[in-house]
C-alpha cells in the first residue's frame, strides 16, 4: 500500500505544475451523412469564445480552427437545409492535433432548424441503424475505470452486455453465446481480433486492437442492418483512424497490461491529403508478475502486435486506403509452477500454446456522381494456433504427449457496396460479400485412451456468399423507416438463408423517441464443428456434422428514448429472441451449441442435428449523463432470461443466463494549473452480475476415471456460482507543455479495489482427489503512461 500512496502523491504533485499559453488545431471534414459528398460553406464555430472563433468549410468540405489553447471545446456545425449539430467536449492537448469527421443530415421539411446535440452516442456511424446500437470513441475506451484499453470491456458497460470473467473479454450479449458476435474491421470480417484466441471463439485474454489506432466505431446488440450477416448475437464494426496529413506526430505509451507501445503518423506527400499511421506494441506482463501481482496464471504470457493505415488521399480514381493488423502470442504452462489458483492450467500437465492473427485490406472509395458512390474492400484475414499438452508423471519423472492441436484459417474477402441518395427522403444500399475460407485443422487426443483419436484432419476450402439490399425512407423529419433483406449461402453444404430486416423510428418531439425493430439472423456453425470426426467401432472415422444448417435467430425489439435535460438521456429497451435450428445431439442429451464459448475446450460432438431451440428475453435501462461541465455518469441495467432445449426435451438455463447485470460509472475532471489547461481526473466503476450457471462435477465418478466428470444431463447448468461484483477506481493527470507541442498523461487504474474473490470455475484435482475452486483476478493496480509530441 505504501507504493500506492507514493504514486498517488506523485500524481497530485505533478498536477500542481503551472502552465502557460500553448496552442493547437482542430481540423476535419464535413460531409453529407448519406451521399458522403463534401459540403462546402458550412459554418464551423467554437461555442462560447470571445472574440468568436469560426470558419467555413472549403470546396472539399475541409475546415481548420487554429490557435486553440489546450482544453475542451463545444463545436457548432451549421448549414442551411441541414440539421444543425453540436459536438461537445472535443478534447485538445498540446501534443496532438484533433481531426473530426463530421456528417450532417439533410432536412426533409425545412420548417425550423433542428439541433442534434451530442457526440452521436445515441446514434451510430452507420446511418442505417434504428435501435439496439451505439457508437463509441477512443476516448471512452481509455476513460472508464477497469477498461484495460479494450473495446470489448468498454462494451460491457452498455445495457444488455456482460463480461463477468476477468480472464477473457468474451462478450455475452442478451444471454447469447459469445460465438454469435461478428467482428468487422474497416469492412473486413475477422474471426477473432484477440491474442491467445482459439478456433470457434470470438474473445481472448488480451485484445489485439490498439485503441490509439481506433476511430469512432459502432456496436450493435440486436436487429442490426441488412449489411451485417453471419451473426446471431451482435456486431462490432470498428474503424482505424487516418494519420495526420499535415504534420508528423508521435506517441509513446507504457502500460502494465498493454505493454510498450510506439506510434508514428504523418503526411506521405503534403497537400494531397495522403497520410500514414503505424503502431507497434510489445507485452510487459512479466513486470506485473515480478512485483507479485496476480494476472490469473503463474505462466508468463508474451504478445506483440502491429497496426497500420496508409491513406492515398484524393486521386483521379478515388480514394485508396491500405490497412492491416498482425499479432502473435505465446505462453507455456509448466506443471511444477501451477497451483490451484491458476485460471488456465491444470496440475500434472505441461502445455504449450501459440497463436497468430492477421488482417490486411485495401479500401477503395469511388464516387459515381454527387449522389452515389461505390465502396469496395478486398483483403485477407488469418487466425492460427498451436496447442500441445503433456501428461507429467512426477513419480516416474516421465512426460507423455496426449494432445496435439494445430489450426489455421486463411480467409480471402471481397466486400463491395453501391450507395445512392435518391433524394432527401430515400437512401439505397446494395452489397455483395464473398469469403473464401481456407482451413487447415489437425487435432488428435489420447487423454483417455492409449491410442491416438483423430478428431480433426482437414485441409480444404469453402466459401460463404452474402448479399443484401437496404432502403432508408424518411417520411418526414420525424418518421424514419429502415427495411432490408440479407441472403447468404455456404458452399460447403448448400446451406441457404434469406433474412428480412425492419426498423421504424418516430420522434414524438425533440425529447421523446419511439423505435421498434425486427431482424432474422442466421449464422454458420464454428468451423471446428463441421469437421469433427467420430471414431467408429472398426477404427475408421466419419465426419457426421458436415450437413449442419445455419442457426437462426429472430429478434423483436421495442425502445423508448427520453432526453429530459441537456446532456441527459434515458433509454428503455425490451427484446425477445427466438432461436431455432440449433445443433444438438441426435440422441437424448443436454448438449447445445448455444453453450459454446463457456469453457476453453473445443466442441467434440458428432452426429449433431439442427433440432434445438433457445429463447432470450429481457428488459434494459440506460440512464446517462453525457460528459459535460467536467463530469459524466452512466447507469445501465439488464434483467433477462436465456434458456434452451436439447435433445433430452428439457428446458435448461444456458451457460450465459446470468439473470441480471448492472453497472454504475461516474467520473469527474478538474482543470488544474495557472491557466487551467491541465487536467486531473477520477473515475469509478461498480459492476454486479448474476452468478453464472454451471453443471456440477461428479466427484465419485471423477475419482474412478482419474479425470473430471460432470453429473448427468438432468443437472445441466442446474447450479450457479456466486454473484460477480467488482469495484474499480482510476485517477489520472494530463499535462500540456508550455513551450512545445507535447503532452504527458499518466493513469493509475486500481481494478477490483476490494479484492473480491469472484469464482472462475470449480475443477477436479486428480492429485488430491478433490474439487478446487479457482478464483478470478483479485486486487490489481494497473498504470498507463503516454506521451504525445
Amino acid at each position: 500500500m505504501k507504493k500506492l500512496y507514493l504514486l498517488a502523491g506523485f500524481l497530485c504533485f505533478w498536477g500542481l505544475f503551472l502552465s502557460q499559453e500553448n496552442t493547437q488545431t482542430i481540423k476535419g471534414q464535413v460531409i453529407d451523412e448519406e451521399s458522403k459528398g463534401p459540403i462546402p460553406g458550412v459554418m464551423v464555430a467554437i461555442i462560447g469564445t470571445e472574440p468568436p472563433i469560426r470558419t467555413r468549410t472549403d470546396f472539399d468540405g475541409y475546415f481548420r480552427l487554429e490557435n486553440l489553447a489546450p482544453g475542451r471545446y463545444d463545436i457548432l456545425v451549421r448549414y442551411s437545409g441541414y440539421k444543425e449539430r453540436v459536438i461537445p467536449n472535443v478534447q485538445v492537448t498540446s501534443g496532438k492535433e484533433v481531426y473530426l469527421e463530421l456528417e450532417m443530415k439533410e432536412l426533409i421539411n425545412e420548417v425550423k432548424e433542428v439541433v442534434v446535440s451530442g457526440t452521436k452516442k445515441n446514434q451510430t456511424i452507420n446511418e442505417l441503424a434504428t435501435l439496439s446500437a451505439r457508437s463509441f470513441s477512443t476516448e471512452e475506451v481509455n476513460r472508464y475505470a477497469g477498461g484495460r484499453s479494450d473495446p470489448s470491456r468498454l462494451a460491457a458497460n452498455f445495457a444488455g452486455v456482460s463480461t463477468p470473467d476477468d480472464s477473457r473479454n468474451d462478450l455475452v450479449i442478451r444471454g447469447n453465446s459469445p460465438i454469435g458476435v461478428l467482428w468487422r474491421i474497416e469492412g473486413l470480417n475477422i474471426p477473432n481480433p484477440n491474442h491467445f484466441s482459439t478456433i470457434g471463439t470470438t474473445g481472448g485474454p488480451v485484445s489485439g486492437l490498439n485503441t490509439n489506432v481506433l476511430n469512432n466505431s459502432d456496436f450493435f446488440t440486436s436487429a442490426f442492418p441488412a449489411e451485417y450477416g453471419n451473426a446471431n448475437a451482435g456486431v462490432f464494426d470498428l474503424r482505424f483512424r487516418k494519420g495526420n496529413s499535415d504534420k508528423r506526430e508521435h506517441t509513446i505509451q507504457f502500460g502494465m497490461l498493454t505493454g510498450i507501445e510506439a506510434m508514428t503518423e504523418g503526411p506521405i506527400k503534403k497537400g494531397n491529403g495522403s497520410s500514414y499511421l503505424v503502431a507497434y506494441r510489445y507485452s510487459f506482463t512479466g513486470v506485473a508478475q515480478a512485483i507479485g501481482l496476480n494476472i490469473g496464471t503463474t505462466a508468463t504470457p508474451f504478445y506483440q502486435d502491429l497496426s497500420f493505415k496508409i491513406n492515398s488521399g484524393k486521386t483521379k480514381l478515388g480514394k485508396f486506403t491500405l490497412f492491416g493488423l498482425a499479432g502473435t502470442s505465446q505462453i507455456d504452462f509448466k506443471s511444477e509452477e501451477v497451483d490451484t489458483t491458476d485460471l488456465f492450467a491444470a496440475p500434472n500437465r505441461d502445455s504449450y500454446f501459440t497463436s497468430q492473427l492477421g488482417l490486411i485490406g485495401l479500401n477503395h472509395f469511388a464516387r459515381v456522381n454527387s449522389k452515389s458512390y461505390f465502396k469496395t474492400v478486398i483483403g485477407a484475414t488469418y487466425a492460427g494456433s498451436n496447442y500441445d499438452e503433456d501428461t507429467v508423471n512426477t513419480t516416474l519423472k516421465s512426460v507423455y504427449r496426449v494432445i496435439e492441436n494445430t489450426t489455421a484459417q486463411l480467409r480471402y474477402i471481397a466486400n463491395t457496396s453501391y450507395n445512392i441518395k435518391v433524394n432527401p427522403k430515400v437512401f439505397l444500399k446494395f452489397g455483395l460479400i464473398d469469403e473464401i475460407i481456407n482451413l487447415n485443422l489437425f487435432y488428435r487426443n489420447r487423454t483417455s485412451s492409449p491410442d491416438w483419436i483423430q478428431i480433426w484432419d482437414f485441409n480444404d476450402m469453402t466459401s460463404l456468399w452474402q448479399s443484401y439490399a437496404h432502403m432508408k425512407y424518411s417520411f418526414s423529419d420525424r418518421w424514419t423507416m429502415n427495411i432490408g433483406v440479407h441472403a447468404q449461402y455456404l458452399t460447403l453444404n448448400s446451406s441457404t438463408s434469406v433474412e428480412p430486416r425492419f426498423g421504424m423510428k418516430y420522434r414524438l418531439n425533440e425529447k421523446n423517441h419511439l423505435s421498434l425493430g425486427y431482424g432474422m439472423h442466421s449464422q454458420m456453425q464454428p468451423t471446428d464443428i463441421y469437421f469433427y470426426r467420430t471414431q467408429l467401432m472398426d477404427g475408421s472415422y466419419e465426419q457426421s456434422n458436415l450437413d449442419l444448417d445455419f442457426t437462426r435467430s429472430q429478434h423483436f425489439v421495442l425502445a423508448y428514448d427520453l432526453y429530459p435535460f441537456k446532456d441527459w438521456r434515458v433509454k428503455l429497451e425490451s427484446y425477445y429472441q427466438m432461436i431455432s435450428q440449433v445443433p444438438i445431439n441426435s440422441t437424448p442429451s443436454s448438449y447445445s451449441i448455444l453453450n459454446a464459448g463457456a469453457s476453453f475446450t473445443p466442441n467434440e460432438q458428432g452426429y449433431l442435428v439442427n433440432e434445438g431451440t433457445g429463447t432470450n428475453y429481457g428488459f434494459e435501462l440506460t440512464l446517462e449523463k453525457f460528459f459535460s461541465k467536467g463530469y459524466y455518469g452512466l447507469l445501465t441495467g439488464s434483467v433477462y432470461q436465456s434458456t434452451y432445449k436439447g435433445s433430452d426435451g428439457l428446458e435448461h438455463p444456458t451457460a450465459f443466463d446470468g439473470r441480471f447485470v448492472y453497472n454504475v460509472l461516474v467520473g469527474k475532471e478538474f482543470k488544474i494549473g495557472k491557466t487551467k489547461q491541465n487536467r486531473f481526473s477520477m473515475d469509478l466503476k461498480f459492476t454486479h452480475a448474476g452468478g453464472r450457471p454451471y453443471t456440477p462435477i461428479d466427484l465419485e465418478a471423477s475419482k474412478l476415471a482419474n479425470r473430471q466428470i460432470f453429473k448427468d444431463d438432468k443437472y445441466a447448468y442446474s447450479e450457479r456460482y456466486d454473484d460477480f461484483l467488482r469495484l474499480d477506481f482510476k485517477v489520472g493527470v494530463t499535462m500540456n507543455s508550455t513551450k512545445r507541442k507535447l503532452s504527458h498523461s499518466l493513469f493509475f487504474d486500481i481494478q477490483n479495489v476490494t479484492n473480491r474473490k469472484n469464482v472462475f470455475a470449480d475443477r477436479y484435482n486428480p492429485n488430491t482427489n478433490s474439487i478446487n475452486t479457482a478464483y478470478q483476478i483479485g486486487f490489481f493496480p494497473n498504470f498507463v503512461y503516454k506521451i504525445q509530441f
